[in-house]
């Protein structure tokens, strides 16, 4: 049994195939590594990938039907009608019988249908009937829930763009144009463009490449990237698929450099697609959100581990049959396992994100939710999120802060021809220069060679000629690694030998300008001698180079800023600042927002550092400057292991890494691919204001999920230690099996509006998460406050009534059945607060009318024509006054000792 509900909770939570559809790469980006070895690729496939390793790159574009310009639009609509679309299976929709019987398939409803067999082979039909009932709801409602829940995410993950850019030729045109393609709809013989930040959408063989690092390690686990080059793989034919040089592979991420590519496979028949059929049941890591549904359910096991066997026990020897009291021990863990947790876990938290979306916020993983409302630390980018996302170029000056449009021009050359990632600096020099029409410089030089962008060198270079005997090559990047490959520095037509005084003056510049909020872009150039055999241009080429001067950037602050700062502290979230920019425009945007900058930790101090220092660092500083992909990565972990929930902000591929260490990863919908495709949620507005909002709506959903969690279990365990001390005095049982399981019944209906309720504004001020602790404590104060009015309700039928011999247990059972139930449905609004319930905070609507509804079931059921069915009989009318006053004493004690609890151990 112990097994049973341990393995429920766990394969609920991790095998939940409704997930699936709100994580489109989940498996590849948030969980372990699959690697080569954990499943055998399929000969075919891994022939066909091979061949397409070795063949010439011309023969296999005509065996695709495709050229070098792609595929046409009617080609390319044929092929997607007759292969379907690029999405592997697990992502595909369950057919309705299979959704079906996976929501009957957990030990919850098998532990009831063998309850169920048992009672029809003994011939109890009506106890099979009642049990067979609770089966059926609780299937059907799951089932129509998650149904539900599906179509919802679908809408969802519409509304978030995937897109890959693809080049389709036109009638007439001399060169194909690149146009946006969602990635599912991409067929074999696409040809695509992709650079850095890009996920790779399908199986590829490169047609051409320039520096081009892919991170693996979304399949191999290999943390350092491979480079690709589009030769023929000459290789040995029996290497791996993942080692042939000229192969990409669906999942994986373009870290930098630029390539052309031509799909070969896509969906289940690329390398992922295989993988994914062979081991979508992998172990996918315990997140916050399951490990605390773990550790509350085995704080449920354990009290049904003591209390089911004392049932039992006490039962037998008290009235000795033993067959009865074994099924009234298996009603009683039965009773004591809230198995509506399914469906009203999957119901609340659709509804959480159904919400959330109302509020331009996409739930990529439900889960995420709770997490969401639990978040205590939020680590955000600087820009976009704290500013305005509108960066302007406002000044081009040489290396003295002397306005130069030499600087301008040659600035604007690099960022036009370079083909990589394209980010907002780059946009702000092409929009400013555009305004000028003397630096229309396109037309007059050629591109020769790029060296493309990557967060070790972080810097770009682009190689031009302008129709003489020498290639410029422009070289533009932070002020640091632009200044390690300088020689010298220009002034007008002068050029000076770089030495200590020069780099000093050039640094007072470039801190004067960082202090007025400008973020600095160095401008540097080299002469290069033109030579036809030099196959292409390399990092090694970035040396000797003579600094031009700066390009210097404006990024205000938002106005909403600063007052979403303040909610966010209001509910107790902590906000640090990580940002790759310099310590001194950090410092005055985090002033500008309000943030108390103090000492700005750099990277480099980060790196000087073990994982113990780091821990003891990030909870005194707020904000982190000169930071590395890795820096962030690292500073996220700190966080997470001194016990925080913690979020991250961003939208580059230098963020992806930190948002996949962080408990919730949040990014927008602007971001390139693989930092979209790393996040739990999707922000449509790149606002903090709609974070507060989407926290709030995650402390709601997980208030309403706890609340199930608490009042079932302190409910049941009310009841169970109610039947321990009946049991012991009583010459008959205090309830029959099919009274409890009834009376489980009627109570786990009146709970399905509880996603739908309200939640107090005080439980919303700070994050919450999941305490066993609390929750066995509290099941230990107030399951047995029902028991004290339980074991009155058994005197008064036992003394008032004269139900003392087994010839009237009919009248006792009926008279506890009825007193059990409405107690349960009243408890539902005692402790759903702090506060005076109905007075002070009132249920929703649904809450009290699906509440109001049973508790008239629970009153007609003794009272009405099939009592005798449900092996009850009709009550005495002087029952009820006895009943309203043991509701009313139970109402006002609970309230005395929820006062006093809230005090003592505080109200979560």
């Amino acid at each position: 049994m112990k097994n049973v509900l341990k393995s429920v909770f766990e394969s609920f939570l991790r095998s939940r195939r409704m997930l699936h559809h709100f994580e489109r790469w989940q498996t590849m980006l948030g969980s372990k590594p699959v690697g080569i070895a954990s499943a055998a690729m399929p000969p075919d496939i891994a022939k066909a990938l091979a061949a397409a390793s070795h063949a010439d790159a011309g023969e296999l574009l005509a065996t695709l039907g495709s050229s070098p310009q792609g595929l046409g639009e009617d080609q390319a609509q044929a092929l997607r009608k007759r292969l379907g679309g690029n999405e592997v299976r697990h992502e595909q929709p369950l057919s309705w019988w299979t959704h079906l019987w996976q929501c009957y398939r957990n030990p919850f409803n098998l532990l009831l249908t063998v309850l169920a067999l048992v009672s029809y082979v003994t011939e109890d039909m009506k106890a099979a009937l009642v049990i067979g009932s609770m089966v059926g709801l609780s299937t059907v409602l799951r089932f129509l829930q998650e149904s539900r829940s599906n179509k919802a995410a679908e809408r969802l993950k519409a509304m978030v763009s995937n897109t890959a850019t693809v080049l389709r030729p036109a009638p007439g045109a001399a060169s194909a144009p690149r146009v946006e393609v969602p990635m599912r709809d991409l067929v074999p013989g696409d040809v695509i463009a992709l650079s850095a930040g890009d996920m790779i959408p399908a199986d590829c063989r490169l047609l051409g490449a320039k520096d081009l690092f892919i991170s693996q390690s979304a399949l191999t686990g290999e943390a350092m990237p491979v480079e690709k080059f589009p030769t023929i793989d000459r290789g040995g034919r029996e290497a791996g698929v993942l080692e042939r040089e000229n192969l990409l592979f669906m999942g994986t991420s373009v870290i930098s450099g630029t390539a052309i590519a031509l799909i070969v496979h896509t969906g289940n028949r690329t390398f992922f697609g295989a993988l994914a059929q062979r081991v979508a049941a992998a172990d996918q890591g315990t997140s916050a959100f399951q490990a605390g549904i773990n550790r509350v359910s085995w704080v449920l096991i354990r009290f049904m581990l003591v209390m089911a066997p004392l049932v039992l026990v006490i039962n037998g020897v008290s009235k000795g049959d033993w067959w009865e009291a074994a099924l009234f021990a298996l009603s009683i863990a039965v009773g004591l396992t809230p198995e509506m947790l399914p469906m009203i876990v999957t119901a609340t938290l659709a509804k959480g994100a159904v919400v959330m979306s109302r509020q331009k916020v996409i739930v990529k993983r439900l889960e995420a939710i709770h997490n969401f409302g639990a978040m205590d630390v939020l680590c955000t980018d600087k820009t976009g999120t704290l500013t305005q996302d509108r960066i302007v170029l406002e000044r081009h000056t040489n290396a003295w802060g002397e306005a130069s449009n030499h600087v301008l021009q040659l600035a604007y050359l690099n960022s036009f021809h370079q083909t990589g990632l394209k980010n907002l600096l780059d946009k702000a020099v092409l929009n400013h220069a555009e305004m000028q029409p003397e630096t229309r410089l396109q037309t007059a030089w050629r591109k020769i060679d790029e060296v493309p962008f990557d967060f070790s060198r972080r810097r770009m270079s682009v190689v031009v000629e302008n129709g003489g005997s020498e290639h410029l090559l422009i070289c533009k990047g932070a002020l640091e690694e632009i200044l390690s490959v300088c020689t010298a520095v220009e002034r007008g037509a002068e050029v000076l030998a770089l030495d200590g005084d020069l780099l000093a003056s050039i640094h007072r510049v470039a801190s004067e300008l960082n202090a007025q909020g400008l973020r600095v872009v160095a401008v540097a150039s080299r002469a290069l001698k033109a030579d036809a055999r030099k196959p292409a241009y390399g990092v090694a080429d970035e040396s000797g180079l003579t600094l031009l001067g700066y390009v210097a950037f404006l990024d205000p602050p938002k106005e909403s800023t600063a007052p979403a700062l303040r909610a966010l502290a209001e509910h107790g979230v902590a906000v640090k600042v990580l940002t790759g920019d310099n310590e001194l425009v950090a410092r005055k945007v985090c002033g500008d927002v309000g943030i108390e900058a103090g000492h700005v930790v750099l990277g480099r101090e980060i790196e000087a550092l073990d994982d113990a220092g780091l821990r003891t660092l990030v909870e005194q500083h707020q904000v982190f400057a000169k930071l590395t992909p890795a820096h962030k990565e690292r500073i996220v972990h700190a966080l997470h292991a001194n016990g925080h929930v913690v979020g991250f902000m961003g939208d580059g591929i230098n963020d992806a890494p930190a948002l996949r260490a962080a408990d919730i990863g949040i990014s927008v919908d602007g971001a390139v691919d693989v930092a979209k495709e790393s996040a739990d949620i999707i922000l449509l507005e790149k606002s903090l204001m709609v974070l507060e909002q989407g926290v709030i709506e995650g402390r709601r959903t997980f208030a309403n999920m706890l609340k199930y969690i608490k009042l079932t279990a302190s409910s049941n365990f009310g009841n169970v230690f109610s039947v321990l001390v009946a049991s012991a005095f009583l010459p008959f049982l205090p309830m029959l099996p099919l009274h409890l399981l009834v009376q489980n019944l009627l109570y786990d209906v009146s709970q399905i509006a509880i996603p739908f309720d309200n939640v107090d504004p005080e439980f919303l001020r700070k994050p919450q998460s999941w305490n066993p602790a609390d929750l066995g404590r509290f099941m230990v104060f107030f399951g047995p406050l029902s028991s004290v009015f339980d074991i009155l309700t058994y005197a008064v039928m036992w003394f008032v009534f004269s139900a003392n011999t087994a010839g009237h247990q009919t009248l006792f059972q009926s008279g506890w059945f009825v007193e059990g139930l409405l107690s349960q449905t009243l408890i539902v609004h005692l402790i759903r607060t702090r506060k005076i319930p109905f007075l002070q905070s009132r249920a929703a609507w649904p809450l009290l009318a699906m509440g109001a509804a049973i508790a008239a079931a629970g009153i007609w059921l003794p009272m009405g024509r099939f009592a005798h069915y449900f092996r009850l009989q009709a009550l005495p009318l002087a029952y009820f006054p006895w009943l309203a006053a043991m509701l009313a004493g139970y109402a006002t004690l609970t309230q005395t000792v929820k006062g006093w609890y809230a005090r003592r151990y505080g109200w979560q």
